[in-house]
């Protein structure tokens, strides 16, 4: 998914921000993760295969809660579950308020993603 606004990079950009100061392993931005599509997940930690999106415009209409945006968004983690991913999905207000951090400190220290 092309990202067209800036308050989703501006999201973004908090979310690494907020990973790097917790000290959690390197992330990539913009990561492909399907042979046959052109998805991509906003942040991910590619060898413990955790996934992060930041779901922009859950306040101001945006394209994640209209009815296709939805659709298009299940197909996708679907996929990306069937391929071994972990997606964690947070809202502004949960990076913003410091609930995303917490849980994905949680999930990347846990039995689940140990190697």
């Amino acid at each position: 998914m092309k990202k067209t606004t800036t308050k989703t990079t501006e999201l973004e950009d908090l979310m690494e921000y907020q990973i790097k100061e917790a000290k959690l392993p390197k992330i990539t931005r913009e990561h492909k993760f399907h042979p046959e599509r052109k998805w991509r997940f906003d942040l991910a930690f590619l060898r413990k295969k955790v996934a992060v999106e930041c779901e922009g415009g859950t306040w101001t209409r945006g394209r994640h809660i209209y009815p296709i945006g939805f659709e298009k968004d299940c197909e996708k983690y679907n996929e990306a579950l069937i391929a071994g991913w972990k997606v964690m999905r947070f809202t502004g207000a949960m990076i913003r308020d410091g609930r995303a951090i917490e849980q994905l400190n949680r999930l990347i220290k846990s039995e689940i993603c140990k190697k």
